[in-house]
């Protein structure tokens, strides 16, 4: 508190008011630092309440097999082990079309290794591409801060083939969606839906 010699506050009270005026300290900046799977978590969120489409990551099954209870209100899993081998990462229905999709990233600037893809993934992506589901990888260059959503059909080819142990930059590009992350949704994918659900039609 600061007072004039004669004990007066009237000058000082605007300057008083405006220092404890909040000024708003959140600010959403696109990308800023998240994993593809955070970006699409988002995105999922966004598009879910706004009744555009339900898309959820698929739980991992597991089998626990070990519990302490350090305290009465929280348990502390020690020890656990895959039931089964998980299928891809995200599944869900958009327009009346099933989707389903793996989520990978890469450091690596210049191409991305196959290995990433497990043959179980495989299989599903080619039993659900069978039951006319709208199939894709979604894959992030982390170094690049690139991001593509490319067909299923692309990535099995290319991870059946004998002498191809990753598919080139140049190659995805040329096959797959890039995608601009934003403010809402985060990751845009569905801008690449759309345009797969159009190349079906036609």
């Amino acid at each position: 508190m600061v007072k004039y010699p004669t004990g007066s506050l009237a000058a000082f009270q605007g300057q008083v008011a405006k220092k404890h005026h909040k000024i708003p300290t959140e600010i959403n900046f696109s990308d800023r630092g998240m994993t593809l799977e955070q970006q699409i978590n988002e995105s999922n969120q966004y598009y879910l309440e706004k009744g555009i489409a339900v898309v959820h990551k698929k739980p991992t099954p597991i089998q626990i097999v070990k519990v302490d209870y350090p305290k009465r209100s929280r348990a502390v899993i020690r020890e656990a082990y895959f039931r089964q081998a998980s299928t891809t990462d995200y599944n869900g229905v958009y327009q009346g079309y099933y989707l389903d999709f793996e989520a990978k990233e890469t450091k690596n600037k210049t191409n991305f290794p196959l290995k990433n893809f497990h043959e179980h993934q495989i299989i599903h992506l080619e039993q659900c591409l069978a039951q006319s589901g709208i199939c894709f990888a979604m894959i992030g260059f982390t170094s690049l801060r690139r991001y593509f959503a490319l067909p299923a059909g692309i990535v099995i080819t290319a991870w059946k083939g004998s002498n191809k142990s990753s598919l080139s930059l140049t190659e995805i590009i040329s096959a797959a969606v890039e995608l601009k992350p934003g403010f809402q949704p985060t990751l845009p994918y569905l801008i690449a839906v759309d345009k797969f659900i159009k190349d079906r039609k036609n």
